[in-house]
């Protein structure tokens, strides 16, 4: 499950991984922003993979979804404005 290189930003090249579960509608609603903004990304179903989920509690220290991963920052929660900042949108 490995994150895919998205365009440069801040200088390097980053990933983007979402953790999310099926019936998250601010997970969806992550999902069409980045798809909208040709943005790649791995989409983790935290639902279906305990482990990840554990690893997403480690790096955010959040329990809830959607927990968005982009380089070395993490976003909890849909913010469409930290979204265009980090992504240089």
């Amino acid at each position: 499950m490995n994150a895919v290189k998205v365009n440069n930003i801040g200088g390097k090249m980053a990933t983007v991984k979402i953790y999310s579960t099926p019936s998250c509608t601010w997970c969806h609603k992550t999902k069409e922003f980045l798809t909208e903004h040709k943005v790649d990304f791995t989409d983790v179903n935290v639902a279906e993979n305990p482990d990840a989920g554990q690893e997403m509690i480690k790096k955010s220290g959040q329990t809830g979804v959607p927990v968005i991963e982009i380089g070395d920052e993490i976003i909890v929660g849909y913010n469409e404005d930290k979204l265009k900042d980090l992504l240089k949108l």
